[in-house]
């Protein structure tokens, strides 16, 4: 159970405008670098692996292929250093962790992509034309 004090100061920092990415889905994470007194905004692209936490102190790991060497980063999810997360692609998994990507190498490393079924095409055609007879 969490102190109600603490509650109201999380809820005051906590991010409101995140997208909703689960594991599996490829992500393009915009990271702010201070290098001395300038600032830049650096993405990162790769493929969720986990998700860990709740709250505050929720994290998730995005793995990447650089240089045929594969690169792993945990980001808080509510850090002020993360600008933004941008979903690129839904990949549908049945893991609630990915690890074992660490160990696949070149096709065998791809998730498959999230169909989004509307429903059948012909389905769709004789509701369109239900629908036109009846407005006329």
């Amino acid at each position: 159970m969490i102190n109600p004090l603490l509650k109201v100061v999380e809820d005051s920092v906590m991010k409101t405008d995140l997208p909703i990415f689960e594991v599996g889905d490829t992500v393009t994470v915009h990271v702010r670098i201070i290098e001395g007194d300038k600032e830049r905004i650096q993405p990162y692209t790769g493929v969720v692996i986990a998700r860990r936490g709740k709250g505050m102190g929720e994290t998730f790991t995005v793995r990447r292929i650089v240089n045929n060497e594969g690169v792993e980063r945990v980001f808080p999810l509510h850090s002020p250093k993360i600008t933004g997360v941008e979903v690129v692609r839904s990949g549908h998994v049945r893991r609630a962790k990915l690890y074992y990507l660490r160990d696949r190498v070149g096709k065998a490393r791809r998730v498959r992509d999230r169909k989004q079924a509307l429903g059948k095409p012909e389905q769709v055609e004789v509701e369109e034309q239900e629908s036109e007879q009846e407005q006329e």
